[in-house]
């Protein structure tokens, strides 16, 4: 049966021997959900994950092929300025590890780290990068990754465009009732997206060729 719904927020603490810090992850479920769910045996669950050490977007898509999508799940996890770099990447690994746990997700993908201006933006998104391919390798998960170029590709058919073409896109993909918000979560909505039309053109060349 599909997973049950998750709460709006949740707000937990993380408690070390020296400090206790708070935190939210954001749950943005969409009010209804997609297209009548078609059975199929080779659906998918995919989780996109749009990685940042302030906030980290993800969407979970099911899928049974190129052009039918359901929009299970998305979000975003935040984390709070002003405390130690280490404590914002624990965060973030054990509140993905939490969704992984929630959901029986079959593959992932992950936007790759582009051309930053700003090298300390740079280092921290390489940094939650990091944290997020253990938390997905650990669960034994395949894991993708995606240029923002091709994510864009995928999904408005060319890779320049802007964050609000890509929000109405995945909303029309997706069937949802709203524009897909913060920003952070629709990017993870697409990176889904985009994982689910390569896997199903890998799988049409390799059944063609069988």
């Amino acid at each position: 049966g599909s997973p049950p719904t998750p709460p709006r927020s949740t707000t937990k603490t993380l408690k070390s021997s020296m400090t206790s810090k708070t935190f939210t992850r954001i749950w943005i479920s969409p009010k209804k959900q997609s297209r009548p769910w078609k059975t199929n045996k080779r659906r998918m669950l995919v989780l996109g994950i749009d990685p940042g050490i302030a906030i980290t977007g993800y969407g979970l898509v099911q899928t049974g092929n190129r052009s039918d999508y359901q929009c299970i799940d998305y979000g975003v996890i935040r984390t709070e300025s002003g405390i130690p770099d280490s404590d914002r990447l624990a965060i973030l690994y054990k509140e993905l590890k939490s969704l992984l746990q929630q959901y029986e997700v079959q593959s992932s993908a992950v936007e790759k780290l582009f051309f930053q201006k700003n090298v300390r933006t740079a280092f921290s998104v390489g940094q939650a990068r990091g944290v997020t391919l253990l938390a997905l390798a650990q669960s034994q998960l395949p894991i993708s990754e995606y240029t923002p170029n091709e994510i864009k590709q995928a999904v408005c058919g060319y890779g320049s465009a802007g964050k609000s073409q890509v929000q109405r896109m995945v909303q029309t993909l997706l069937n949802l009732d709203e524009l897909p918000k913060p920003d952070d979560a629709a990017d993870a909505l697409a990176v889904a997206i985009c994982h689910i039309n390569h896997k199903s053109f890998e799988n049409f060349v390799e059944s063609a060729e069988t």
